[in-house]
């Protein structure tokens, strides 16, 4: 049975997250005074349904910037003795596949949730958040308390270490070799995703941070140098590539089957190619007989219900790698995505219907299996409409209906 999130993660964003809208500084309000009865809309004022509904939970920040820090805090909510990161990742704002590489150091053994800051100096919501989540230095890291993503600010007081590259391609690859060293390992799955389109490439991001298998980049008519010796370096991995022959052609996947076996895991469009990167399972299921993720598998296989998801606007790449730690921890789930505030995609909604409406037996619904689904970004990014309908299609209902 699925856990619903706890009272603390739900407190971590309505407390600590700034309100909706385009600003990135956390509120720092005193959870013990609640609204009281007479204050108009008090429900409202306490978060449903804006925040919360019984299916869903909203990470409401403006921008990415906000969403990862109340993520970082809802994963490690940092209140109690066992509760904080041994580390966190801080980002670069600027750099979209940077960030999405980088969630493969949420997966063990580090576990680090990202943050993102820009190159001057770190914004209010990222230093505010590293203060709360106060990172308690990483062994698997060589003792680091903070894991510098390119240029980013160091933090003052706490023991960083720096993933250098001089692109982003190159920034991707120097994140595996220093997850494969945490690990002990070099992983036997690869990503590949486009550096030129990257609502394609969001999906991966969620994986890696649940596998720990990275994301490295290539171009619409290239394998860069840097990319190449990284797939070297997992000596013949399998490889799968997220994104149709239009954003990754054929010609690529050529190039790349000289490192190793190359599948192409792809929809027409990037809402598409979510939802079929979570349905994927290598080695392919058995026709006719339930499908799950196994031990030495690559991919979801998210074809029943009672499993986690994250729903982020298409539009927004950043908030991609801002959730991923909520795939890699709590509820464990892909990233499926939307092309329009106000409007569930049916590709989305058809998943929904056909995976992941929980239906309970003569045994009753305490004995069933839950889902629950994380909605990211403000009613810029995601409307409370849209958030609604998904708290129904969630919802456990009785076995034939």
């Amino acid at each position: 049975m699925r856990r619903m999130p706890s009272a603390v993660s739900i407190a971590a964003i309505t407390v600590l997250l700034a309100g909706c809208g385009g600003g990135t500084k956390l509120l720092t309000g005193n959870p013990e005074s609640g609204v009281q009865a007479s204050a108009p809309q008090a429900a409202q004022k306490l978060g449903f349904p804006s925040v919360a509904t019984k299916n869903t939970t909203r990470v409401g920040g403006g921008d990415a910037i906000a969403d990862a820090a109340a993520v970082a805090l809802a994963v490690y909510p940092s209140a109690a003795a066992g509760t904080h990161p041994t580390a966190v990742t801080l980002a670069p704002s600027d750099d979209w596949q940077a960030a999405i590489a980088a969630a493969a150091l949420m997966a063990p053994p580090i576990r680090a949730p990202i943050l993102l800051s820009g190159s001057s100096s770190l914004p209010s919501a990222t230093s505010d958040a590293l203060s709360e989540l106060a990172p308690t230095g990483s062994g698997a890291a060589a003792g680091a308390q903070v894991i510098r993503i390119g240029n980013v600010p160091s933090p003052s007081g706490l023991r960083a270490t720096t993933i250098q590259g001089s692109d982003p391609f190159a920034l991707a690859a120097a994140i595996d070799r220093f997850a494969s060293a945490a690990r002990g390992k070099a992983s036997a799955n690869v990503m590949i995703a486009s550096a030129d389109d990257p609502a394609y490439a969001m999906p991966a991001a969620g994986w890696a941070a649940e596998s720990g298998e990275p994301v490295l980049f290539v171009t619409g008519s290239s394998v860069p140098q840097v990319t190449r010796q990284a797939l070297l370096s997992h000596q013949h991995p399998h490889i799968y590539v997220l994104g149709p022959p239009s954003v990754v052609p054929d010609s690529i996947l050529r190039q790349l089957g000289k490192y190793g076996p190359v599948k192409r895991v792809a929809g027409a469009d990037p809402v598409s190619n979510a939802v079929n990167f979570a349905e994927y399972r290598d080695p392919a299921c058995p026709y006719g007989q339930p499908c799950g993720h196994i031990p030495g598998s690559f991919g979801w296989a998210m074809r029943s219900p009672g499993h986690g998801y994250v729903l982020v606007n298409m539009h927004r790449p950043l908030d991609a790698a801002a959730s991923a730690p909520l795939s890699g921890s709590g509820d464990y789930g892909p990233i499926l995505l939307v092309d329009n505030p106000s409007t569930l995609p049916s590709v989305v909604l058809n998943f929904f219907l056909n995976y992941g409406t929980p239906a309970y037996s003569q045994y009753g619904p305490t004995a069933a299996v839950y889902n629950h689904a994380w909605v990211i970004g403000d009613q810029n990014a995601v409307t409370v409409g849209v958030q609604a309908q998904l708290d129904s299609l969630l919802e456990v209902v009785p076995q034939g209906k």
